[in-house]
């Protein structure tokens, strides 16, 4: 993680900082969401030996994060200790297209489609028997990061924060 916080400060970006050992960062530009993505798709494999040709970033502002949190299914992800809830980002598809490799399992697992998102929630005691993970293999998978619920909250109070700091 160090070493994409260099790449990135390197690309020009300010307050780098990068979050959980799976590529979340959170950075400053002027630049526009779109150009940041292009940035750092195309300096990640001229910096870094991957595993996959395949290098996909999404790229959210702050106000982006905050319209899918804000628009989440009432209830979503305020019960941690009975449901499992993710925020399945979406890159390059909308998620009219992503819904159909969906197929979730009355009585464990349940999705809403958002704008950019879609929200996918488990029974806790029955995770095991959830579908979700019949995603992986499908080409739509290729278009999607998946980040647990916690985690998406707290990267909104980390921007949050450098917000109060500046």
């Amino acid at each position: 993680m160090s070493g994409l916080r260099k790449c990135l400060e390197y690309l020009g970006f300010s307050n780098v900082s990068t979050h959980i050992a799976s590529g979340n960062v959170s950075l400053e530009s002027d630049k526009r969401p779109d150009k940041i993505q292009a940035l750092i798709e195309d300096a990640l494999p001229k910096s870094f030996k991957l595993d996959s040709e395949l290098i996909k970033v999404l790229v959210l502002s702050r106000k982006q994060l905050h319209t899918v949190i804000g628009n989440k299914p009432e209830g979503f992800g305020e019960n941690p200790e009975k449901y499992h809830s993710d925020a399945i980002f979406l890159m390059g598809i909308d998620s009219a297209h992503a819904m159909p490799v969906f197929n979730p399992r009355e009585g464990v697992d349940k999705i809403w489609q958002g704008d950019g998102v879609i929200y996918s929630q488990r029974l806790s005691s029955e995770r095991t028997k959830s579908r979700l993970s019949k995603i992986v293999g499908t080409p739509a998978y290729k278009s999607m990061t998946i980040r647990n619920w916690n985690t998406t909250t707290k990267l909104l109070k980390i921007l949050d924060e450098m917000d109060k700091h500046e």
